[in-house]
């Protein structure tokens, strides 16, 4: 890969950060930013086989919601990652404000080159971010560097088929984890070129249709608020954005686009 490259996916990761740390995104998605809520992580963590012995990452671990939600529900010790400052000094305050900051810690990291030695976790979560990563591959084969052998990985994510529309393309569509969605067999031969063991599948389309109505609702919202004065959001393109979201509830009504979760394990 060139240097130019090498900048070109830098700066997509830094505008995907940039993106999940803002007032706009918190308005759509609230304080989960995935499909599911804390049902599918709660679904994740059985999954896992999560218990008060587990040391978990938490992947793209974002304001820090799921990473707590496990350290409290199935008392394990979470470290989460993430690209935004902002993001993981967000989840440390959260940490914190809760009394969870002995259990649950975050820090600065890059899903593709992870700043923990061989064999560290028990478990690896990494919900509705895989597909925004540039290299999927190299995500892959450090989620099963880090993993201890007959450790468990879980990843929820978007999935698409071969074939988009048009709309659901471009930097808005990618950033909001669409444009780079893959098939599910697509995550699953990454998956297994890694080491890891595919253990089961699951389709939860229906949690992403359930999200997408509440982000076109939201948005119908927050124009209204802007008209009255009463919300300023400078900058957003509701015409674009209003358009995303119709043609995202199109494409999951007819298949076109899913979400699916997958548990693999380090053999």
């Amino acid at each position: 890969m060139t240097s130019a490259q090498n900048v070109q996916l830098e700066n997509l990761k830094q505008c995907c950060a940039r993106l999940y740390e803002s007032d706009f995104a918190r308005m759509l998605l609230g304080d989960s930013f995935h499909p599911g809520g804390e049902r599918l992580t709660e679904r994740l963590g059985t999954l896992l086989r999560l218990n008060v012995q587990s040391r978990v990452l938490d992947i793209a671990s974002g304001k820090g919601t799921s990473a707590l939600f496990l350290a409290e529900r199935f008392g394990c010790q979470v470290i989460g990652i993430d690209y935004g400052e902002q993001n993981v000094e967000q989840a440390n305050a959260r940490a914190a404000q809760k009394g969870l900051d002995a259990r649950a810690s975050f820090q600065v990291g890059d899903a593709e080159r992870l700043p923990f030695a061989d064999s560290s976790f028990d478990a690896i979560i990494c919900e509705c971010a895989f597909c925004t990563f540039p290299d999927k591959s190299a995500a892959a084969t450090e989620f099963a560097r880090v993993l201890r052998p007959g450790g468990f990985v879980g990843i929820s994510d978007l999935t698409r088929g071969h074939v988009l529309p048009p709309e659901l393309d471009g930097l808005l569509a990618w950033i909001s984890c669409i444009a780079d969605a893959q098939p599910v067999q697509i995550y699953v031969e990454q998956l297994e070129a890694a080491g890891l063991q595919i253990k089961l599948s699951e389709s939860h389309d229906e949690a992403l249709l359930e999200m997408v109505r509440q982000v076109r609702t939201r948005l119908l919202g927050a124009e209204i608020m802007i008209g009255l004065k009463k919300l300023d959001l400078p900058g957003v393109d509701f015409a674009q954005a209003k358009q995303l979201a119709q043609a995202a509830q199109s494409a999951v009504q007819q298949g076109t686009l899913g979400y699916v979760s997958i548990c693999a394990t380090k053999c």
